[in-house]
């Protein structure tokens, strides 16, 4: 591309491609574990460092490096790293930065696996770990009073979609010394862009959004260069969390139309989120753009839209959930979200049935909660599939 800037849609079509000899108009998929040398000579300068050359895919591929430019660019970063998945997207990011005796500040409201590497990998290795309330300041002053390396938090969260201050924590976090580190799979780098609140790091499960058709894993750490290049690269580069250039083929080639979907299922998730909010079995609906979320108007302050997602509340608790789930003929029952097809999942008895049932309770994660992320189908045939299921609860 030209150095002009284009907007968001075009960027995802063609940002970070590189062609090779033959001119190919899609990106070319290179399906190699090596690279060769012109001579010895070449080898031995390309592992100084003194000439740029691909050596191995662990440590970068022509097709991979295409997917890191062309996400670096939608989301205003200086450079990316992919990932095998969105996991190891926050491990490396996470790892790489910290040591023993170190400090790590989270909010308590993190995906059941983030909250896993915070609450009982870090202090296996001597990391002190603080979690606090993401919407209470005061809370994140309290714990951002003493030195700290490192400060994780999502916005929206997963799965009660609570809503962060991106610019009050990380203003808290860079005084205390620490870097911030955003989940932002939820919002997407089309809703949200968190290096313009000043985070540190931003995160994603390519998977999601970004494939956004069920086929491949993925992840993506992004950031300044030099962090990039001296923090994390020797972290990923000795321990191995690459994508596979298959995955990063289709994870091009997915960003295509990601634009086109994710505004698709926001209007559809905003439509499903105000039907619902109507009907009388639905004890609480949760949606960043709806009046009623307690965190509307900072929502609306940092986001673009509400977003793909709508979690709700039963009532009836699990035994009405589990009723309504299996009652959906159209929305398929998942774990995994940001698809083009409609997915339900139960938090407290799948994504988030490893933390304790305490803590799910502090969380607001009660039996009757069900998070959705809205596909591509017709929405009037999504509401209709909820309407039914809806009756079979009674």
């Amino acid at each position: 591309m030209t150095k002009r800037s284009y907007r968001p849609a075009t960027t995802l079509v063609h940002a970070g491609q590189v062609r090779s000899n033959f001119a190919e108009n899609a990106e070319a998929l290179f399906l190699t574990s090596g690279f060769v040398y012109d001579d010895a000579e070449q080898a031995e300068a390309t592992f100084k460092g003194e000439v740029s050359h691909y050596q191995y895919s662990r440590f970068g591929n022509p097709t991979v490096s295409m997917l890191e430019a062309r996400l670096a660019a939608i989301e205003g970063a200086e450079a990316c790293r992919a990932t095998a998945t969105g996991m190891a997207a926050v491990h490396a990011a996470m790892l790489s930065h910290l040591k023993a005796g170190d400090r790590v500040v989270a909010s308590r409201a993190l995906f059941g696996s983030c909250h896993w590497i915070v609450s009982t990998l870090l202090p296996r290795y001597g990391i002190e770990t603080v979690f606090v309330d993401g919407g209470d300041l005061t809370g994140w002053a309290d714990a951002l009073a003493r030195k700290t390396a490192l400060v994780l938090l999502e916005t929206p969260s997963n799965p009660m979609l609570d809503i962060i201050d991106l610019r009050a924590v990380c203003e808290l976090a860079h005084a205390a010394g620490a870097i911030v580190v955003v989940d932002n799979v939820f919002a997407t780098p089309l809703l949200q862009r968190p290096l313009e609140f000043g985070a540190d790091v931003v995160v994603y499960s390519a998977t999601k959004h970004m494939d956004g058709q069920g086929r491949v894993l993925g992840g993506a750490v992004l950031g300044r260069k030099d962090w990039i290049e001296t923090t994390l690269q020797p972290f990923t580069r000795n321990t191995g969390p690459a994508m596979s250039p298959f995955n990063a083929w289709v994870i091009l080639k997915g960003l295509e139309t990601m634009a086109l979907r994710v505004a698709q299922s926001c209007r559809s998730a905003a439509t499903i989120a105000d039907y619902l909010a109507g009907q009388p079995a639905i004890e609480r609906v949760l949606y960043p753009f709806r009046a009623d979320h307690p965190q509307a108007a900072l929502a609306r302050a940092q986001m673009s839209e509400g977003g793909t997602l709508v979690t709700f509340a039963l009532k009836g608790g699990q035994p009405a959930a589990f009723r309504f789930m299996n009652a959906l003929g159209l929305v398929v029952i998942s774990n995994n979200l940001g698809d083009s097809k409609s997915m339900m999942t139960h938090p407290a008895t799948t994504t988030h049935s490893k933390i304790a049932p305490a803590d799910r309770a502090v969380l607001g994660i009660t039996e009757g909660i069900i998070r959705f992320s809205v596909g591509l189908e017709d929405v009037a045939d999504l509401i209709d599939d909820l309407d039914g299921a809806l009756r079979a609860v009674g």
